[in-house]
């Protein structure tokens, strides 16, 4: 079996990191673009500091988590002169960034985001599909930021007050990733301080009309609710969700493979409407679908781990109602990859930005920009890492991230680096 230092026919990871990952999965015409649609073009030509060039050195900083603004441009000044800096020496004072990253805003970065974040892996990448659909996943994540006064004043505190205070304001990122690369494909953001529209569901309703057809989405439950359901369904993906042992999910058939079918009603419909639909469901009638919908569920049992005795039921609705599409077993495993996604958080928070840390930037806008190239970042190197592992035929997740991500800001510091 090919090692995992070794992914690429015929050559060590090295050889398929150079200073151009970066650049090769954020073209410059994508950036050009996302520029002038968001009206951020350049207010004078020849400026040291282009909006393109600091679409790049935004991602920069994500790979250079612990360095300033100066050790960024220090070891970036070949690169970004190759990015368009022109020939004249790169030596930006961190002021001059820092109003080059206002002029700039989380516009670009997000529109730049929003074209170049699609799926990875193909059909012989290791774990990325279950027979017709691509395996994805939708998670959520928190990220402390510094404690300015603009910060709070936007992200609050996800404390209560007293002992209970957050010690920095928070703000929280739902993404879409590919299960089989880890890539982020979709992300909303917003605060973590609690509210209307800041929680995991609400930022998540934002993802789900960009949903497509050929996905399975795996989702934990804490998303479930009947409105996002729908929403997410009606896009004609395929839905793996877990939900909690309170939902109520009648038995209208037991299938050969020990899942059951079921209705999903909607929770305006009370007493005698919602017995009378489940009858109309066990008929196998036409239901509309403002008001019911076929599932299928799928029940298992985690062992219990703390040894009390008490084993875990996971309970699985899907939109895939026909047992020879997916059987529960092999929908029960599907939904283990849902750890993909827990995994792929921990690149973002642990080998990017580095374990306990705060994001660097000191107004709302610049955090939402920073998180933009962090996400940008570790989909380039997420979409690297799952290309060499498809040419070697093993599993992406074999691919030592942190390791890659090591070798990287060393070829990058010395682009002369041999392989």
């Amino acid at each position: 079996m090919t090692q995992t230092g070794i992914v690429a026919s015929g050559g060590a990871l090295t050889d398929w990191i150079s200073l151009g990952v970066l650049a090769s999965s954020v073209p410059r015409d994508v950036v050009e673009d996302a520029i002038a649609v968001t009206g951020k073009g350049a207010r004078r030509a020849g400026g040291k500091l282009p909006p393109h060039v600091m679409v790049y050195f935004v991602m920069a900083l994500a790979l250079f988590a612990d360095d300033d603004y100066e050790e960024v441009a220090a070891r970036l000044a070949e690169a970004l002169r190759g990015w368009g800096a022109g020939d004249q020496a790169w030596e930006p004072t961190p002021g001059g960034i820092t109003q080059a990253r206002q002029r700039l805003g989380p516009g670009p970065m997000a529109e730049v985001f929003s074209q170049v974040a699609v799926p990875v892996a193909d059909l012989d990448t290791i774990g990325a599909f279950l027979g017709p659909w691509r395996l994805m996943s939708v998670d959520g994540m928190e990220w402390d930021v510094p404690d300015t006064g603009k910060n709070r004043a936007v992200f609050g505190s996800s404390g209560t007050g007293g002992d209970d205070q957050a010690a920095f304001p928070k703000i929280r990122v739902v993404t879409v990733s590919e299960c089989g690369s880890h890539a982020p494909v979709l992300a909303a953001m917003g605060t973590a301080a609690g509210g209307k529209g800041s929680g995991e569901q609400s930022l998540a309703r934002d993802l789900y009309p960009d949903l497509e057809e050929d996905w399975l989405l795996v989702a934990d439950r804490n998303f479930y609710n009947w409105k996002d359901w729908c929403a997410a369904a009606g896009t004609g993906a395929e839905l793996l969700w877990r939900v909690k042992s309170s939902l109520l999910l009648p038995v209208l058939e037991l299938l050969p493979d020990g899942s059951y079918r079921s209705v999903l009603i909607n929770p305006k419909i009370t007493g005698k409407k919602r017995e009378a639909l489940i009858e109309a469901a066990r008929r196998g009638d036409d239901l509309d679908e403002d008001t019911a919908r076929y599932v299928r569920v799928v029940e298992y049992e985690v062992p219990d781990r703390e040894g009390d005795g008490k084993d875990e039921l996971i309970a699985l609705i899907t939109s895939i109602t026909d047992v020879r599409q997916a059987t529960a077993a092999v929908l029960a495993q599907a939904y283990q990859q849902r750890w993909e996604h827990e995994g792929g958080n921990q690149q973002l928070k642990t080998y990017l930005r580095g374990p306990g840390k705060i994001l660097r930037s000191g107004s709302p806008d610049l955090i939402e920009q920073e998180i933009w190239g962090y996400l940008l970042t570790h989909y380039a190197i997420s979409a690297l890492t799952c290309a060499a592992a498809t040419a070697a035929g093993i599993d992406p997740d074999r691919v030592k991230f942190k390791r890659t991500v090591r070798i990287l800001r060393r070829r990058v510091t010395d682009p002369a680096l041999p392989p």
